[in-house]
């Protein structure tokens, strides 16, 4: 199956967003990376996540901006690949049609017409899969937009807002040490981690160690059942139920690194 289709939903309807994302949990190959109704935030999910796709509604009544001003924006954002941009909405202007393609969409699709529905997005965008995902691999093999410091922040950024949604606080003695230890797997360290944290932090070896197992261990007991289930998807131990420190930065440091 290959790893899943990145999304980022851009949508200011309550109903449509529900819809899309339920689809999208019940999909196995595809997952969000997030949803808002602001052309702002909207850019900062792209520079943090890089989605290898979005879906944008083009009049956001109910946010800030619109889908026009939004294209603008991401053409005006040195991105290191590309991203495809699935325009969907309800106005059926031609020439509002022709300046989003001009600006960046890859595809539009009218809500009014009749076969129109979340599914159908969703299947449309999971069919173009393997195309997107090889596109965006040719390009990371020949960009070189990106900076080794850009892309360190984007990871980082990435780190913390993955650690926040199962409830690993800013507080957390740990925590420091987690996005340390994770970005250092990226970067292709596979040994000696918590020996690099120790030298780095002038702490020992087993009170680093404990001080991030001891982080992971409170969020397994303090943030809602249903977060953790969404956002930690590897098997964890029964026995144990909590994941191991091993486990938990590859984890995570498999998924940054592949979406």
């Amino acid at each position: 199956m290959g790893r899943p289709l990145s999304i980022l939903l851009i949508e200011d309807e309550p109903q449509e967003c529900q819809e899309m994302i339920q689809c999208i949990e019940s999909t196995n190959d595809v997952h969000l990376v997030g949803v808002t109704n602001n052309v702002i935030q909207a850019l900062e999910y792209v520079t943090d996540f890089l989605p290898d796709a979005i879906i944008l509604d083009l009049e956001l009544h109910k946010g800030y901006g619109n889908g026009l001003e939004f294209l603008n924006l991401l053409q005006k954002t040195n991105l290191s690949v590309p991203i495809y941009v699935l325009v969907t909405t309800h106005n059926i202007s031609y020439v509002t049609h022709e300046g989003a393609r001009k600006m960046g969409a890859d595809f539009i699709m009218v809500k009014s017409q009749e076969d129109y529905s979340a599914k159908s997005v969703i299947d449309f965008l999971s069919s173009l899969k393997s195309i997107i995902h090889g596109n965006r691999k040719v390009a990371a093999q020949s960009d070189t937009a990106e900076s080794p410091q850009q892309k360190q922040q984007r990871i980082v950024k990435r780190i913390i807002t993955d650690l926040d949604r199962i409830g690993i606080p800013p507080n957390a003695m740990g925590r420091g040490y987690l996005i340390d230890g994770i970005t250092l797997i990226i970067n292709g360290q596979n040994e000696k981690i918590c020996a690099a944290l120790s030298a780095k932090y002038a702490k020992t070896e087993a009170s680093v160690e404990r001080a991030m197992q001891n982080a992971i261990e409170k969020a397994w007991r303090t943030a809602p059942i249903d977060d953790l289930e969404k956002y930690y998807t590897a098997r964890i131990n029964s026995v144990k139920g909590v994941p191991t420190l091993t486990e938990f930065m590859y984890y995570y440091a498999e998924k940054i690194t592949n979406g």
